[in-house]
Protein backbone atom coordinates (compact mmCIF):
# COMPACT_ATOMS: atom_id res chain seq x y z
CA UNK A 1 0.00 0.00 0.00
CA UNK A 2 3.35 2.72 0.99
CA UNK A 3 4.86 1.59 -2.72
CA UNK A 4 1.28 2.55 -4.46
CA UNK A 5 0.39 5.57 -2.67
CA UNK A 6 4.34 6.55 -3.19
CA UNK A 7 3.76 5.74 -7.16
CA UNK A 8 0.73 7.77 -7.09
CA UNK A 9 2.36 10.75 -5.45
CA UNK A 10 5.62 10.60 -7.46
CA UNK A 11 4.29 10.15 -11.07
CA UNK A 12 5.04 6.63 -11.12
CA UNK A 13 4.20 3.98 -13.99
CA UNK A 14 3.84 0.12 -14.20
CA UNK A 15 7.24 -1.43 -14.74
CA UNK A 16 5.95 -3.54 -16.86
CA UNK A 17 3.15 -1.84 -19.09
CA UNK A 18 4.19 2.03 -18.29
CA UNK A 19 0.49 2.21 -17.36
CA UNK A 20 0.73 5.42 -14.71
CA UNK A 21 -0.28 4.47 -11.04
CA UNK A 22 1.49 1.65 -9.48
CA UNK A 23 4.63 -0.10 -9.63
CA UNK A 24 3.13 -3.36 -10.68
CA UNK A 25 -0.49 -3.25 -12.37
CA UNK A 26 -2.96 -5.83 -11.50
CA UNK A 27 -3.06 -6.92 -14.96
CA UNK A 28 0.72 -7.51 -14.62
CA UNK A 29 0.90 -9.07 -11.83
CA UNK A 30 -1.89 -11.31 -13.13
CA UNK A 31 0.27 -12.01 -16.11
CA UNK A 32 2.95 -13.52 -14.23
CA UNK A 33 3.82 -17.24 -13.92
CA UNK A 34 3.24 -19.61 -11.12
CA UNK A 35 5.32 -22.31 -11.46
CA UNK A 36 8.87 -22.79 -12.47
CA UNK A 37 10.58 -25.47 -15.06
CA UNK A 38 14.20 -26.94 -15.25
CA UNK A 39 16.59 -24.24 -16.40
CA UNK A 40 19.73 -26.45 -18.15
CA UNK A 41 21.94 -24.19 -20.03
CA UNK A 42 23.49 -25.24 -23.02
CA UNK A 43 26.43 -26.82 -23.18
CA UNK A 44 25.67 -27.65 -19.02
CA UNK A 45 28.82 -26.38 -16.97
CA UNK A 46 30.32 -29.75 -15.70
CA UNK A 47 29.25 -31.21 -12.58
CA UNK A 48 26.20 -28.02 -12.28
CA UNK A 49 23.33 -29.34 -9.90
CA UNK A 50 20.05 -28.86 -11.51
CA UNK A 51 18.63 -25.45 -12.06
CA UNK A 52 14.96 -23.88 -11.63
CA UNK A 53 13.81 -20.56 -13.21
CA UNK A 54 10.27 -19.15 -12.79
CA UNK A 55 10.16 -17.56 -16.42
CA UNK A 56 12.03 -17.01 -18.99
CA UNK A 57 14.07 -14.05 -19.02
CA UNK A 58 12.00 -12.17 -21.51
CA UNK A 59 8.86 -9.81 -22.13
CA UNK A 60 7.26 -8.43 -18.74
CA UNK A 61 10.20 -10.64 -16.55
CA UNK A 62 13.17 -8.58 -17.92
CA UNK A 63 11.27 -5.60 -17.38
CA UNK A 64 10.98 -6.20 -13.68
CA UNK A 65 14.13 -7.44 -13.03
CA UNK A 66 15.51 -4.61 -14.77
CA UNK A 67 13.75 -1.95 -12.71
CA UNK A 68 14.31 -3.71 -10.09
CA UNK A 69 18.10 -3.90 -10.34
CA UNK A 70 19.05 -0.53 -12.29
CA UNK A 71 16.13 1.91 -11.33
CA UNK A 72 15.44 0.31 -7.87
CA UNK A 73 12.10 0.21 -8.37
CA UNK A 74 11.99 -1.75 -4.70
CA UNK A 75 8.42 -2.17 -4.69
CA UNK A 76 9.25 -5.04 -7.19
CA UNK A 77 10.73 -7.27 -4.42
CA UNK A 78 7.85 -9.09 -3.50
CA UNK A 79 6.79 -10.17 -6.99
CA UNK A 80 10.38 -10.86 -8.18
CA UNK A 81 10.60 -12.88 -4.41
CA UNK A 82 7.23 -14.90 -5.13
CA UNK A 83 8.85 -16.37 -8.68
CA UNK A 84 12.17 -17.30 -6.74
CA UNK A 85 10.43 -18.73 -4.37
CA UNK A 86 7.92 -20.53 -7.07
CA UNK A 87 11.74 -21.73 -8.45
CA UNK A 88 13.29 -22.74 -4.99
CA UNK A 89 9.66 -24.96 -4.51
CA UNK A 90 10.19 -26.87 -7.46
CA UNK A 91 14.05 -27.17 -6.89
CA UNK A 92 13.17 -28.55 -3.24
CA UNK A 93 10.34 -30.82 -4.16
CA UNK A 94 12.47 -32.37 -6.65
CA UNK A 95 15.19 -33.18 -5.25
CA UNK A 96 15.54 -32.06 -1.80
CA UNK A 97 14.22 -34.08 1.51
CA UNK A 98 11.71 -32.77 3.54
CA UNK A 99 13.91 -30.27 5.92
CA UNK A 100 15.39 -26.73 6.51
CA UNK A 101 16.20 -24.74 3.32
CA UNK A 102 19.06 -22.57 3.15
CA UNK A 103 18.99 -20.01 0.50
CA UNK A 104 22.40 -18.61 -0.91
CA UNK A 105 22.60 -15.31 -2.93
CA UNK A 106 24.94 -15.02 -5.80
CA UNK A 107 26.33 -11.89 -4.58
CA UNK A 108 27.63 -8.73 -6.75
CA UNK A 109 30.77 -7.06 -6.73
CA UNK A 110 31.02 -4.16 -4.09
CA UNK A 111 31.20 -1.65 -6.53
CA UNK A 112 28.27 -2.45 -8.20
CA UNK A 113 26.42 -2.52 -4.88
CA UNK A 114 27.42 0.66 -3.89
CA UNK A 115 26.65 2.72 -7.32
CA UNK A 116 22.99 0.32 -7.12
CA UNK A 117 22.34 1.69 -3.95
CA UNK A 118 21.35 -1.82 -2.90
CA UNK A 119 21.88 -5.80 -3.18
CA UNK A 120 19.03 -6.63 -5.61
CA UNK A 121 19.85 -10.19 -5.74
CA UNK A 122 20.37 -10.61 -2.07
CA UNK A 123 16.87 -8.56 -1.42
CA UNK A 124 14.71 -10.69 -4.14
CA UNK A 125 16.29 -14.09 -2.31
CA UNK A 126 15.54 -13.13 1.91
CA UNK A 127 12.03 -11.51 -0.30
CA UNK A 128 11.48 -15.74 -1.31
CA UNK A 129 13.01 -17.22 2.39
CA UNK A 130 10.30 -14.99 3.98
CA UNK A 131 7.02 -15.91 1.45
CA UNK A 132 8.37 -19.61 1.38
CA UNK A 133 8.11 -19.58 5.92
CA UNK A 134 4.77 -17.98 5.54
CA UNK A 135 3.89 -21.01 3.28
CA UNK A 136 5.04 -23.53 6.25
CA UNK A 137 8.82 -24.16 5.11
CA UNK A 138 11.38 -23.58 7.01
CA UNK A 139 13.89 -21.40 4.59
CA UNK A 140 16.41 -18.79 5.47
CA UNK A 141 18.53 -16.75 3.58
CA UNK A 142 21.96 -16.33 4.50
CA UNK A 143 24.91 -14.09 2.71
CA UNK A 144 27.85 -17.07 2.94
CA UNK A 145 29.80 -15.97 -0.47
CA UNK A 146 31.75 -13.07 -1.47
CA UNK A 147 33.87 -11.82 -4.27
CA UNK A 148 37.38 -11.78 -4.99
CA UNK A 149 39.28 -8.87 -6.12
CA UNK A 150 39.57 -9.08 -9.90
CA UNK A 151 36.13 -10.38 -10.79
CA UNK A 152 35.33 -8.36 -13.74
CA UNK A 153 31.30 -7.42 -15.14
CA UNK A 154 29.76 -10.10 -16.87
CA UNK A 155 27.99 -8.11 -19.46
CA UNK A 156 29.11 -8.63 -23.20
CA UNK A 157 31.60 -11.58 -22.60
CA UNK A 158 30.46 -14.97 -24.05
CA UNK A 159 30.27 -18.23 -22.38
CA UNK A 160 34.23 -18.87 -22.66
CA UNK A 161 34.84 -15.49 -21.42
CA UNK A 162 32.24 -15.92 -18.30
CA UNK A 163 33.74 -19.27 -16.96
CA UNK A 164 37.29 -17.45 -17.29
CA UNK A 165 36.13 -14.56 -15.33
CA UNK A 166 34.18 -16.87 -12.58
CA UNK A 167 37.23 -19.47 -12.02
CA UNK A 168 37.61 -18.94 -8.29
CA UNK A 169 36.45 -16.04 -7.93
CA UNK A 170 33.91 -16.29 -5.12
CA UNK A 171 34.87 -17.63 -1.58
CA UNK A 172 32.73 -18.32 1.46
CA UNK A 173 34.58 -17.18 4.73
CA UNK A 174 34.89 -18.76 7.92
CA UNK A 175 33.01 -15.94 9.62
CA UNK A 176 29.91 -16.43 7.41
CA UNK A 177 29.65 -20.41 8.24
CA UNK A 178 29.87 -19.68 11.68
CA UNK A 179 27.13 -17.49 11.56
CA UNK A 180 24.99 -20.18 9.49
CA UNK A 181 25.94 -22.71 12.23
CA UNK A 182 24.38 -19.99 15.02
CA UNK A 183 20.99 -20.24 12.83
CA UNK A 184 20.70 -23.53 11.35
CA UNK A 185 23.10 -27.12 12.71
CA UNK A 186 21.74 -28.35 9.07
CA UNK A 187 20.59 -27.63 5.87
CA UNK A 188 19.80 -28.34 2.19
CA UNK A 189 21.65 -25.62 0.55
CA UNK A 190 19.72 -23.71 -2.67
CA UNK A 191 21.85 -21.55 -4.87
CA UNK A 192 20.20 -18.30 -5.92
CA UNK A 193 20.22 -15.68 -8.75
CA UNK A 194 17.98 -13.46 -11.04
CA UNK A 195 19.32 -14.75 -14.33
CA UNK A 196 20.57 -17.68 -15.08
CA UNK A 197 23.06 -17.42 -18.41
CA UNK A 198 25.70 -19.83 -19.30
CA UNK A 199 25.41 -20.88 -15.98
CA UNK A 200 28.91 -20.32 -14.60
CA UNK A 201 27.90 -18.43 -12.03
CA UNK A 202 26.35 -20.51 -10.45
CA UNK A 203 28.64 -23.13 -10.91
CA UNK A 204 31.00 -21.11 -9.39
CA UNK A 205 28.85 -20.37 -6.64
CA UNK A 206 28.94 -23.94 -5.78
CA UNK A 207 32.20 -24.83 -6.11
CA UNK A 208 32.94 -21.96 -3.43
CA UNK A 209 30.10 -24.27 -1.37
CA UNK A 210 31.20 -27.54 -1.74
CA UNK A 211 34.94 -26.09 -0.83
CA UNK A 212 34.03 -25.50 2.47
CA UNK A 213 31.86 -29.05 3.21
CA UNK A 214 28.59 -27.52 2.16
CA UNK A 215 26.59 -29.83 -0.34
CA UNK A 216 24.86 -27.49 -2.74
CA UNK A 217 21.53 -29.07 -3.50
CA UNK A 218 19.64 -26.93 -6.37
CA UNK A 219 19.97 -23.61 -8.16
CA UNK A 220 17.03 -21.51 -8.46
CA UNK A 221 16.54 -18.54 -10.59
CA UNK A 222 13.49 -15.97 -11.36
CA UNK A 223 14.22 -15.99 -14.73
CA UNK A 224 16.94 -17.73 -17.56
CA UNK A 225 17.83 -16.50 -20.41
CA UNK A 226 16.94 -18.27 -24.37
CA UNK A 227 19.53 -20.53 -24.39
CA UNK A 228 18.07 -22.92 -21.98
CA UNK A 229 16.54 -25.97 -22.63
CA UNK A 230 14.46 -29.02 -21.06
CA UNK A 231 17.04 -31.82 -20.76
CA UNK A 232 13.40 -33.98 -22.79
CA UNK A 233 12.17 -30.80 -24.36
CA UNK A 234 12.55 -28.20 -26.96
CA UNK A 235 14.43 -24.88 -26.69
CA UNK A 236 11.68 -22.11 -25.36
Amino acid sequence: MLDAAADLLLGGRCAGCERPGRVLCGDCAAALPDGAFPAWPSPVPPGLVPPWAAAPYDGLVRSLLLGHKERRLLGLRRPLGGLLAAAVGEAVAGCVPAGPVVLVPVPSRPVTVRARGHDPTYTVTATAAQLLRRAGRDAIAVRLLRTRPGLVDQAGLDAAARAANLAGSLTCPAPALRRLARRRAAGSVVVCDDVLTTGATAREAQRALDTVGLHVAAVAVVAATARRRTPTGPRF
